[in-house]
Protein backbone atom coordinates (compact mmCIF):
# COMPACT_ATOMS: atom_id res chain seq x y z
CA UNK A 1 0.00 0.00 0.00
CA UNK A 2 1.11 3.62 -0.81
CA UNK A 3 1.59 5.60 2.10
CA UNK A 4 1.43 9.72 1.36
CA UNK A 5 3.87 12.04 2.77
CA UNK A 6 2.41 15.35 4.89
CA UNK A 7 3.23 18.14 3.14
CA UNK A 8 5.29 20.79 5.36
CA UNK A 9 5.92 24.18 5.97
CA UNK A 10 8.93 25.97 3.02
CA UNK A 11 11.36 27.68 4.10
CA UNK A 12 12.82 30.53 2.20
CA UNK A 13 15.05 34.10 2.47
CA UNK A 14 14.07 37.08 0.45
CA UNK A 15 17.30 37.99 -0.78
CA UNK A 16 16.46 41.85 -1.51
CA UNK A 17 14.54 42.71 1.76
CA UNK A 18 16.58 39.39 3.84
CA UNK A 19 13.76 38.38 5.50
CA UNK A 20 12.10 34.90 5.73
CA UNK A 21 9.39 33.51 3.92
CA UNK A 22 7.28 30.64 4.38
CA UNK A 23 5.00 28.29 2.50
CA UNK A 24 2.48 27.28 3.89
CA UNK A 25 0.69 23.14 3.01
CA UNK A 26 -1.63 25.49 1.33
CA UNK A 27 0.32 27.28 -0.97
CA UNK A 28 0.17 30.74 0.78
CA UNK A 29 3.06 32.47 1.58
CA UNK A 30 4.06 34.81 4.68
CA UNK A 31 6.75 36.95 6.08
CA UNK A 32 7.76 36.79 8.96
CA UNK A 33 8.63 39.44 11.26
CA UNK A 34 11.53 40.05 13.83
CA UNK A 35 10.12 39.36 16.88
CA UNK A 36 10.03 36.78 19.33
CA UNK A 37 7.30 34.37 17.87
CA UNK A 38 7.10 35.31 14.29
CA UNK A 39 4.90 32.34 13.41
CA UNK A 40 2.18 34.13 15.61
CA UNK A 41 2.68 37.51 14.06
CA UNK A 42 3.28 36.28 10.34
CA UNK A 43 2.18 38.31 7.67
CA UNK A 44 0.74 37.57 4.01
CA UNK A 45 2.85 37.93 1.22
CA UNK A 46 3.14 37.96 -2.39
CA UNK A 47 6.45 36.91 -3.59
CA UNK A 48 7.67 39.24 -6.80
CA UNK A 49 8.14 38.04 -9.65
CA UNK A 50 11.92 39.00 -10.12
CA UNK A 51 12.58 38.40 -6.43
CA UNK A 52 14.92 35.98 -5.03
CA UNK A 53 13.48 33.26 -2.72
CA UNK A 54 16.05 31.01 -1.51
CA UNK A 55 15.44 27.75 -0.13
CA UNK A 56 16.10 27.08 3.62
CA UNK A 57 16.77 24.25 5.28
CA UNK A 58 14.02 22.73 7.44
CA UNK A 59 16.02 22.38 10.36
CA UNK A 60 15.39 26.22 10.58
CA UNK A 61 11.73 25.71 11.69
CA UNK A 62 12.85 25.12 15.31
CA UNK A 63 14.77 28.99 15.31
CA UNK A 64 12.07 30.34 13.71
CA UNK A 65 9.31 28.94 15.98
CA UNK A 66 7.25 27.51 13.52
CA UNK A 67 4.83 24.37 13.74
CA UNK A 68 6.60 20.94 12.99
Amino acid sequence: MLELSKATLAIFVDRSSNRWIVRDTDGSFWLLPPVAEPWQHREAYQPAEDGELEPVPAHYKYLLGLPL
